[in-house]
């Protein structure tokens, strides 16, 4: 862009060349052009006045008008954005500070790392300026929010389809009307919740729908469609999944679960406390829930083992027409420990090398297999220790070394390390 503007007679000099009147109303003023691709027309004003602090100065300008020229012709978004630059008294600009409206601040978030470089190396005002308007260019560009606002059809068309559905169903929308949230419940009386992505082609393009399922949610849609139209497809999905979320309710409400901590309507696996350092981790297929899950046992050889032999022995025992949790007691002929007699704490003990119960959103799940040790530990903290002793070896996926307890040996498959 190029630099030009007026000097105002009896003009005081600017770092950088740039001149204004001392006094407290004076200005300098000028203008930035970009006439290719995206751009932003810049029109500067800059004022100098006393009374910042003892014997300090001020210059702030007003970036007037930044336009998106998005390269297809007409269609051109104006904005008026305001920045305050301090000076220092000694008008160091690398001491200088910036000053700018919520709307600025939140377009030009990710670039004031950058900001704070150019305050550093530019020699000059007017070259900070010229810096500033190429980071708000492509900050302007990246900014969805700013580009060609959509057709009024859109809006009306959306406000009518919120209304026939009714406002009760609706739990969210943005200042945009870009984004909304639709609330429901299901039979059991759960509430859930769909999100919408909406563009400017609406109705005619269906919305992208976000929803915390375990299994894909694809709306049909026809151009005629609206929003009831993706309520009640949202509706049938919900009674689809209920005897999923009875199961993993059951499960939450009736053990202690170890994984995950707050489990989202989308998960469909359970690491369940058995007893001391032993635990059961369940893969419940959401469309056949009541079917036998994939179990992989968490623990100790000789305290795992046994339940791994009653499972297998136990299969054919499976009934389809009782709950997976009563299924999975007859099974391994066990009780899972009661939520009303014990604490979550009597099965979360710490690893023993790192010293927490979770790292990285992880839990202990490997375990000494010395009866008389037992020491459990996160398998990226047992990994690394091992790999650190001179002593141990790996073969293939396998690192073979010593318990940091009791010295037995102890195994980690180097293949389930977990970032």
């Amino acid at each position: 862009g190029a630099l030009s503007g007026a000097r105002p007679s009896g003009a005081a000099a600017l770092p950088g060349g740039v001149r204004a009147r001392t006094a407290v109303r004076s200005r300098f003023s000028a203008r930035l052009h970009v006439r290719s691709g995206v751009g932003v027309s810049v029109g500067l004003l800059f004022g100098v006045g006393r009374g910042t602090g003892p014997g300090g100065q001020r210059v702030s300008f007003r970036l007037s008008r930044p336009v998106l020229r998005p390269r297809r012709a007409g269609a051109a978004l104006g904005r008026d954005f305001h920045i305050r630059i301090l000076l220092p008294t000694d008008s160091q600009l690398k001491n200088a500070r910036i000053e700018c409206s919520w709307h600025l601040k939140k377009i030009l978030h990710g670039y004031q790392h950058i900001l704070k470089q150019r305050l550093h190396s530019c020699p000059d005002l007017v070259s900070f300026v010229v810096e500033l308007k190429t980071i708000l260019e492509i900050a302007l560009k990246n900014t969805q929010e700013l580009h060609v606002p959509w057709p009024p059809e859109y809006y009306s068309c959306l406000i009518r389809d919120l209304e026939i559905l009714g406002w009760n169903k609706v739990a969210y929308v943005d200042t945009g009307l870009t984004t909304v949230k639709l609330k429901a419940e299901d039979s059991r009386g759960r509430q859930h919740l769909i999100t919408l992505k909406l563009n400017a082609k609406y109705p005619t393009e269906p919305p992208d729908c976000v929803v915390d399922f375990p299994v894909q949610f694809a709306i049909s849609w026809m151009p005629q469609d609206s929003l009831i139209d993706i309520h009640n497809q949202f509706l049938a999905a919900l009674e689809s999944l209920k005897e999923f979320w009875d199961t993993m309710d059951e499960i939450d409400g009736k053990t202690w679960v170890l994984e995950p901590e707050n489990p989202a309507r989308c998960a469909t696996s359970r690491r369940i406390a058995i007893g001391n350092n032993v635990s059961v981790n369940i893969e419940v297929d959401p469309r056949h829930p009541k079917m036998l899950p994939e179990c992989y046992f968490l623990g100790a050889d000789h305290a795992v083992n046994p339940l791994r032999t009653k499972l297998n022995n136990n299969m054919h025992l499976w009934d389809p027409e009782i709950s997976l949790l009563q299924n999975l007691k007859d099974l391994l002929e066990i009780d899972f420990p009661s939520r009303a007699a014990l604490e979550k704490s009597d099965f979360t003990k710490d690893c023993g090398i790192c010293y927490a119960y979770r790292l990285n959103g992880t839990t202990p799940d490997q375990v000494c297999n010395e009866p008389r040790c037992g020491q459990p530990f996160h398998q990226a903290c047992l990994y690394e220790w091992l790999q650190g002793l001179p002593s141990s070896r790996q073969s293939f996926n396998v690192i073979f070394g010593e318990c940091p307890y009791c010295n037995k040996p102890l195994t980690v498959k180097s293949s389930m390390k977990k970032p």
